[in-house]
């Protein structure tokens, strides 16, 4: 789906000018994300499939719940939008932890550049993953992993390209981030 979405300059700040999204894809322009990583209590991550016919990586597991944030958007609120859409549950803004603001830079294809920022957020799940409803468009598939075999998949140069090609460093601060909570 095209939106328009705020547009950024390279150090990730508010330009004052707006775009459609594939616009922004076509020409690289730098633009804004939420990401959420659910958690569970007993030390699972939630891992997303994503959609057969996602224009980028698709089939290929990725952070929980992700989309772009509208023009004018707040953040949190394009959070918990998403987590509605792609998995169907309610959370609220105090349920989310946000752990920093992750750039990155992806060429797919030369008619496609990904230039985001992630607001990247933590949130427990207190759902069964029967219980979850995946938007059919964008979500393949729902798993829960153990975050000790995430990390260990994350290391093995064939497992790993099972994943979303995220920086090691990205993954890193999830995991710690995530494992710091449940101490």
């Amino acid at each position: 789906m095209d939106e328009l979405i705020d547009i950024l300059d390279s150090n990730g700040k508010l330009t004052g000018r707006t775009a459609l999204k594939s616009e922004a894809h076509r020409n690289g322009l730098y633009h804004q994300t939420v990401h959420v990583w659910f958690y569970t209590s007993d030390g699972k991550i939630l891992l997303q499939q994503r959609g057969k016919y996602k224009d980028t990586h698709p089939l290929l597991f990725d952070v929980s719940v992700a989309g772009h944030i509208g023009a004018g958007e707040q953040i949190e609120i394009a959070a918990l939008r998403e987590v509605q859409e792609e998995i169907g549950i309610s959370i609220t803004q105090n349920e989310l932890k946000k752990i920093g603001i992750f750039k990155s830079e992806f060429k797919h294809n030369q008619d496609l550049k990904d230039n985001e920022f992630h607001h990247t957020f933590l949130c427990e799940l207190n759902h069964s993953l029967d219980s979850l409803t995946k938007q059919e468009s964008e979500v393949e598939s729902l798993a829960l992993i153990r975050i000790s075999e995430f990390k260990k998949e994350l290391k093995d140069p064939i497992l790993q390209k099972k994943y979303v090609s995220h920086t090691y460093t990205y993954f890193t601060t999830i995991i710690n981030e995530i494992n710091a909570l449940l101490k």
